[in-house]
């Protein structure tokens, strides 16, 4: 809103301003402000030419003042729009200006959206400013492509596949108010904060951004992976696929069919509001001597470690022959979708016409012995993948802060970025490997538990395994 000098071409617009200070008198001698006996009389003729020519006389005064160079008198200020706008209650009950000396206050400047609120009537948009020189480092060509994979677990090559493939889903548009972050900003926030596990204050100050902004780009990155990269870099593979995968298990242990290795690892979580007894893990239990929950995630893995099937979610108090139940990848095989082929799995898991498992019982015979061995080697691909999973990822290692109802999708994204890491061949530190002691089964722990559902075609198949393991490769067993 402007005011602009007024012009006074007539007799009518002094009757203007004669009427304006009448009231402005007026209220001022309702309200008491002035003594009885400084009151100035309006109701008498010779009173009110008297005014009037008080009025006429200080015209010409203004009107010197105005025209003057050095005049800090000035009728043409702005009000800020931002002020107007703030409540029309509060601009109706706003008192007139009131001039001492004849001399008004100095120009009001127009506010600006991207500055600070101060004094002489501004108001601002607060922004706080915060340095961005960490990440302006790594994402220059000054920073060595080592560094910079020892922070993201990535090269800059695979990080600018990722930012390219999640361009038309992360990006933003800019605003009046501020600009947008951009697409390699967001993509960086989330894989540092997957990869380190800092607490949101850490990475708030690194990448310049607020606490809360860094949450909502971990969550928004997390489900742009799950969308666009689960389905090109985790999914069950074709039948050329399962060839390959069946003959590099084969060339490993000698079992034939071999199209995966099975693992279930557990994830800390806070306490659930809702059922908090069904997430209760009783080994992260023991181990920390204080109540520990959990969640789930069960992942089968081709030759090289690669995710092919992944199980996200379950409580942790669920064993996981009753997670393996629940999954849809039992329930392909149950169907028929999957046949001639079988998947290796540990102790913790129950003997099934597709899952291999190892012998439990005591006194294991020559042949028995030989293919817990061979068992053991490509059960250990799968430990091994998951180690990779969560030394990679360290936000994994610890409990974490997530949501539970988004706490798939961020497990999720890290699955799908590690299998681009192993795909794309990304060498893992050696500082960074992660041992998986809480996900240990003892030898014979759930037999007693499976006692009554042992499948007596899957134990003949396991056996005539063993026996043909034993005779047809004698020589590599250690058994003379």
């Amino acid at each position: 809103m402007e005011i602009t000098s007024i012009p006074f071409p007539n007799q009518e617009d002094f009757s203007y301003f004669y009427t304006f200070f009448q009231d402005l008198d007026n209220n001022t001698i309702t309200s008491g402000d002035i003594p009885t006996n400084k009151r100035r009389k309006t109701d008498g003729s010779e009173g009110e030419t008297n005014f009037l020519k008080e009025i006429l006389n200080t015209l010409p005064l203004l009107e010197d003042q105005e025209t003057a160079p050095n005049s800090n008198f000035d009728f043409d200020f702005k009000i800020p729009v931002s002020v107007m706008a703030d409540s029309d209650e509060r601009v109706r009950k706003t008192a007139p200006a009131k001039f001492e000396g004849g001399v008004a206050p100095p120009p009001v400047e127009e506010a600006s959206s991207s500055q600070l609120h101060s004094g002489g009537g501004q108001r601002r948009l607060w922004v706080k400013e915060r340095s961005k020189a960490m990440w302006e480092y790594y994402n220059s060509d000054e920073c060595p492509d080592e560094e910079f994979r020892k922070v993201f677990r990535m090269s800059k090559a695979t990080f600018n596949m990722i930012c390219d493939s999640l361009d038309s889903v992360v990006t933003k548009k800019d605003t009046m108010l501020r600009m947008a972050i951009p697409v390699r900003q967001r993509v960086a926030v989330c894989i540092y904060r997957l990869a380190t596990g800092d607490p949101l204050r850490t990475v708030s100050n690194l990448f310049g951004l607020g606490i809360s902004t860094c949450h909502k780009l971990v969550l928004e990155v997390s489900a742009a992976i799950r969308t666009v990269l689960m389905p090109k870099f985790l999914q069950w593979p074709d039948k050329e696929r399962l060839d390959q995968i069946k003959s590099e298990f084969g060339s490993i242990s000698g079992i034939p069919d071999i199209s995966g290795s099975i693992y279930t690892t557990h994830i800390s979580i806070i306490a659930p509001k809702a059922s908090p007894a069904a997430y209760f893990n009783k080994k992260h239990t023991e181990r920390n001597q204080k109540p520990s929950y959990s969640t789930t995630v069960q992942g089968v893995v081709d030759s090289r470690g690669i995710f092919t099937d992944v199980c996200i979610g379950y409580p942790g108090s669920m064993s996981d022959d009753k997670i393996l139940e629940k999954s849809a990848l039992s329930q392909r095989f149950n169907m028929g979708h999957l046949k001639n082929i079988s998947v290796v799995g540990g102790s913790s898991y129950p003997l099934l016409d597709w899952l291999l498992v190892p012998y439990t019982h005591q006194n294991q015979t020559w042949s028995q012995h030989s293919f817990n061995e061979k068992i053991g080697e490509l059960q250990g691909i799968a430990k091994d993948a998951f180690m990779r999973l969560k030394g990679r990822w360290a936000c994994l290692q610890k409990r974490t802060e997530v949501k539970l109802q988004d706490l798939p999708v961020v497990l999720g994204a890290c699955c799908v970025l590690h299998n681009i890491c192993e795909i794309n061949n990304e060498i893992m530190d050696e500082d960074l490997k992660f041992e998986l002691f809480d996900d240990l089964i003892v030898a014979g722990e759930s037999d007693g538990m499976r006692g009554k559902s042992v499948n007596i075609n899957a134990m003949q198949v396991r056996d005539s395994i063993a026996h043909n393991l034993l005779h047809r490769s004698h020589g590599n067993t250690g058994f003379r």
